[in-house]
């Protein structure tokens, strides 16, 4: 499976199993990690919020595209849910190439369109509160 919205952990080695082919010279991995800070404040954990079906869509037609405007031979894209605490992967692109050149362009395209694109959102639980990020910004919860 190349595209997954999921709740369980990443297994590295599965998802390479998915690209794995004798012409690959090179697979770029991008695994991102809830990390302990952002914007000087301390994080706890972070909770994802996605519209399943509509995320897995969106990511198939970014890994699609991806494979269009690169010369990649393939492309995974996988993105956690849910509650994840500080040092749990949050999502895991890979490209694999010919060369490494191409794969590395790819992956970092494919992660800036996730983030612009995907319907998944991102809630951020530190010690100051809880806050909205979208994007380069943090928009405080409101609590009724």
């Amino acid at each position: 499976m190349k595209v997954r919205l999921t709740k369980e952990p990443f297994d590295l080695n599965e998802a390479l199993g998915y690209l794995l082919v004798p012409e690959a010279g090179g697979y770029v991995f991008f695994l991102g990690k809830v990390r302990n800070e952002n914007h000087g404040r301390r994080v706890r954990k972070l909770v994802y919020e996605a519209y399943p079906e509509m995320a897995e869509a969106e990511m198939e037609r970014i890994r699609k595209e991806a494979l269009e405007r690169f010369p990649i031979l393939d492309m995974l894209i996988w993105h956690r849910y849910g509650e994840l605490e500080v040092g749990q992967d949050t999502i895991l692109i890979i490209a694999s190439g010919r060369h490494r050149k191409e794969a590395f362009e790819a992956c970092e395209w494919a992660i800036d369109e996730v983030k612009k694109r995907v319907p998944v959102w991102k809630r951020e639980v530190t010690d100051e509160g809880e806050f909205w990020i979208e994007g380069d910004r943090t928009v405080p919860l409101k609590r009724s």
